[in-house]
């Protein structure tokens, strides 16, 4: 697990009084992606396991559970999926839930979630570039919109347009700007990052040259696309009989354990 203090032990705690069993929980948002401001919020998100009598009847119950705490002056945002719901996303081109499932910064975890990695690098398709290509085009029409444009929507642009064309070559999720700027080596990138990472949240940016910028969400946009294009990546997610597998065994295991409970 990676080191999250001074918050680490408040994010371990809010992830143990999680109302249902946890497959895993790991942190997304501004800390994953490399550039959290002193003041940034902490997104934690997951994947619960609900018991029978909420997901075996005719209706199910807390499918997503969502919970907002703050401690030591910082909020943390909690949203956690039932597997079945989680499991779905994966098979629906949803680069978020890879993103969360891949985190390395891991709150808890169990045996499961590391089998659920290897199933989900088998459901990784090329047609994964449209969640991000969706994505960037929503932060640009943000990001160009404002009377004093801010860093962070033009941070989330690069960063979904890095890791959509790194995971269409490669097959595996970076969702790190500054490691991938290790590859892609743009210049401007650093001096961007510095202004979020030592700024507030809200850090803007008078006089950005947004013709400038406007180039480069094009470029890279085409990039992705073409990246896509040559991708050796599958049309069709290739390991969903094992998702089923693991969601089946999950439940098993979660009657088992309300069984011993009771005995």
């Amino acid at each position: 697990m990676t080191d999250l203090s001074p918050l680490d032990p408040h994010l371990r705690q809010i992830a143990e009084a999680s109302p249902y069993p946890l497959l895993f929980a790991t942190v997304s948002g501004a800390h994953l992606y490399g550039f959290a401001s002193p003041d940034s919020d902490f997104d934690l998100r997951g994947c619960h396991l609900l018991p029978p009598s909420h997901c075996f009847g005719l209706t199910v119950r807390d499918e997503t559970v969502e919970r907002a705490e703050t401690r030591a002056g910082t909020l943390i945002e909690v949203v956690t999926h039932d597997a079945r719901k989680y499991f779905g996303l994966i098979t629906r081109r949803n680069g978020y839930v890879l993103e969360q499932i891949f985190s390395p910064l891991v709150v808890a975890t169990t045996p499961e979630h590391e089998e659920l990695k290897a199933i989900a690098r088998r459901c990784v398709t090329r047609y994964h570039r449209h969640h991000y290509v969706g994505f960037a085009y929503n932060q640009w029409e943000l990001f160009a919109r404002e009377p004093v444009p801010r860093v962070k929507p033009l941070l989330y642009i690069l960063r979904v347009l890095l890791t959509g064309i790194h995971l269409m070559g490669t097959g595996e999720i970076e969702a790190s700007l500054p490691r991938l700027n290790e590859q892609f080596r743009l210049s401007y990138l650093p001096d961007l990052i510095a202004a979020k990472v030592h700024g507030a949240e809200g850090a803007t940016l008078p006089g950005a040259d947004l013709s400038f910028y406007r180039r480069e969400f094009e470029r890279l946009l085409a990039e992705l696309e073409a990246a896509s294009d040559a991708s050796h990546l599958p049309d069709t997610p290739k390991a969903v009989p094992e998702l089923e597998n693991l969601l089946v065994r999950l439940r098993i295991k979660t009657v088992l354990a309300g069984q011993a409970a009771c005995r």
